[in-house]
């Protein structure tokens, strides 16, 4: 820029006053758009945080609750299930305790028990050396040693 022009822009401001005051002013409104905007975007994100924490406190009382009908049936169940309500229920549809001579034992030719693959004991495997290929039964340096004969020899 040469001098002509710097004092033509001096000029234009010593003439019109308000020309400085308004770029003052757009600055300042710029200003107060770029912080709106920021804390427009801060109160979303804020809101949305608040939301999900919201619904988290609602799952977990779901949950709870949840838990607690779960363990007030299972009490019911238990309760329902007990010896003394399931003697008390069988009496109650007409079954008695049975008497010793009542009891009926059938014997049933060619029936034998099997005894549970669990109890029974398993074979024990015995690894001898002669079961071990003797591949698996060389030393790393014995390996190397066969490796720098047979090289020396020209054997590959």
């Amino acid at each position: 820029m040469n001098i002509q022009n710097v004092n033509h822009l001096v000029h234009a401001y010593k003439i019109a006053p308000w020309r400085v005051q308004r770029q003052w002013i757009g600055n300042v409104l710029l200003l107060v758009v770029a912080l709106a905007m920021i804390a427009t975007l801060y109160l979303d994100v804020t809101s949305q945080a608040a939301i999900a924490g919201r619904e988290i406190q609602d799952l977990t009382i779901s949950i709870t609750a949840s838990q607690q009908a779960s363990a007030d049936l299972q009490t019911q169940l238990a309760s329902l299930t007990s010896a003394r309500v399931m003697e008390q229920r069988a009496l109650d549809i007409g079954f008695r305790p049975m008497e010793s001579g009542e009891a009926e034992y059938l014997v049933v030719p060619g029936y034998s028990v099997l005894e549970p693959d669990i109890l029974s004991s398993a074979p024990v495997l015995q690894l001898s050396a002669l079961t071990i290929p003797p591949e698996y039964n060389e030393s790393l340096l014995d390996w190397a040693d066969k490796r720098i004969a047979n090289s020396s020899r020209g054997i590959q």
